[in-house]
């Protein structure tokens, strides 16, 4: 192998692997609130709240760096004095609908909560046209 291919070979290694490691150092990523309550609402609101990396996780129990940032930003909006709705409001501004877990009757929202009943109604309609009687 040439020494050109091999330094080409190397730099794409080295680029993949700073790209994984992105290191959350934040003061709150990992610290609790010193007020109990404060961090009482914090963690309430991180259980609500899905990894955009994991997606089947909140942000509470994810270890992504990712997750960390996002606790962290819940921890200082928290400590700011906002509110839970207005800190959840500004995540699915930022990140999407598909970041609550509590999606919102509007929009693709409204479309999750339906679509069970749709499809009660179209297994129900099939399973009645199963086990009609055929007329004679």
């Amino acid at each position: 192998m040439s020494r050109a291919a091999i330094l080409i070979l190397l730099s794409l290694v080295a680029t993949t692997l700073s790209a994984q490691g992105i290191a959350v150092d934040t003061p709150l990523a990992h610290q609790q609130l010193a007020d109990p309550a404060k961090e009482a609402e914090a963690s309430a609101l991180m259980e609500t709240l899905r990894c955009i990396q994991c997606q089947g996780q909140s942000i509470a129990d994810s270890d992504a760096p990712i997750a960390a940032a996002m606790r962290a930003e819940v921890r200082q909006r928290i400590e700011k004095g906002e509110s839970a709705d207005s800190i959840r409001n500004w995540m699915v501004a930022r990140y999407g609908q598909f970041v609550s877990f509590e999606p919102t009757m509007q929009g693709g929202g409204l479309l999750l909560w339906l679509t069970p009943l749709l499809l009660l109604a179209a297994a129900m309609w099939f399973a009645r046209g199963m086990f009609r009687k055929p007329a004679k």
